[in-house]
Parts: C-alpha cells; sequence; structure tokens
C-alpha cells in the first residue's frame, strides 16, 4: 500500500497543476463566478482542498496551521492559491514518500473540524479517504471549467498513470 498511496500522491500534485493551469487561464469574474457549487466556485472550491489539505495533514503529523473552517477562504487571489498549493502538495508529497509500513498500519487521533469528538482511525484507510475527498472535489472544479469554457484538463487516474509509465521508460 506503500506505494499506492505515494502514486496518489504524486497523482494530486499533477492534477492540481492542471486545474490551476486551467483556473489561471479564466477571468477574475469567472473565477470567483457562484456557479452553484458546494463551495459556490473555482475559487471556494480550490481554497477548500487547501484547507482540508491542511487540516489532514496537522491530523496526520500534528505540525502546521490548520483553518477551522471547510468554506475558509485561505487566498483571495489564484495566483497566491497557487503558491500555497504548490508547497502543501510539495509537503503532501515528502509525508506520503517518509510513510513505513508500521507507520501505515498505526491510528491517529483528531477531532473534526465541526465537533468536539475526538475520533481515533487508522492511518491507512483516513489516508485512502483522503486522497478520495481531493479527487471529489477536483471534479467539481473540472465541471465548473467545463461550464464556464467548454472545457477542462483530463484528469483521470489512468491517464496519469499512462504518462507516468511513459516517463519512467
Amino acid at each position: 500500500m506503500l506505494d499506492h498511496y505515494r502514486m496518489l500522491g504524486r497523482y494530486n500534485v499533477w492534477a492540481n497543476g492542471l486545474l490551476f493551469d486551467a483556473a489561471g487561464a479564466l477571468s477574475r469574474e469567472q473565477y470567483q463566478a457562484d456557479r452553484g457549487a458546494f463551495f459556490k466556485s473555482v475559487h471556494g472550491t480550490l481554497n477548500h482542498l487547501l484547507a482540508t489539505d491542511l487540516i489532514w495533514m496537522k491530523r496526520f503529523t500534528g505540525e502546521g496551521e490548520a483553518p477551522d473552517r471547510l468554506d475558509a477562504i485561505l487566498y483571495e487571489t489564484c495566483d497566491g492559491l497557487h503558491a500555497a498549493r504548490i508547497a502543501e502538495d510539495a509537503r503532501i508529497l515528502g509525508y506520503v514518500d517518509g510513510l513505513d509500513e508500521r507507520r501505515l498500519n498505526g491510528t491517529i487521533k483528531f477531532r473534526r473540524v465541526s465537533s468536539p469528538e475526538e475520533f481515533e482511525q487508522q492511518l491507512a484507510p483516513a489516508l485512502a479517504h483522503w486522497f478520495n475527498h481531493q479527487t471529489h472535489h477536483r471534479g467539481q472544479v473540472h465541471a465548473l471549467l467545463t461550464g464556464l469554457t467548454g472545457r477542462a484538463p483530463e484528469l483521470d487516474l489512468l491517464f496519469f498513470q499512462r504518462l507516468a509509465a511513459k516517463s519512467a521508460a
């Protein structure tokens, strides 16, 4: 499973890069337009992705700052958010690359943002949830981009895997 989570970390970097390239080509009005998504806009959804990654990385590592709201707007501009996304993706890669079997089979304790109750959960299923959550919200951004411009980047995991295999060859 270690290789699987490391691959998902690399996929995360790749997919986020494609989304930010596409988001960076939008006008400010398009980027911030309330399009009826759960976090309203491309901007809101990309901020949510970063916010939840900060929250989960704090849970996993005990380090870093984490917002106390899932709808936190951490950065007002696409450029500022993109720079923070790049830094957090590097942190995520470092984390998953540094995991070992003992840690992967261990547990984490955390509190949800929305309640004071403490949970204890095995790390591996928490990682599976986290990477799935990222994909879920990237899919929302993908739909928003399609609605705004008529096109969005190819984000399928299989596409990434094929590109990675070509690069390794």
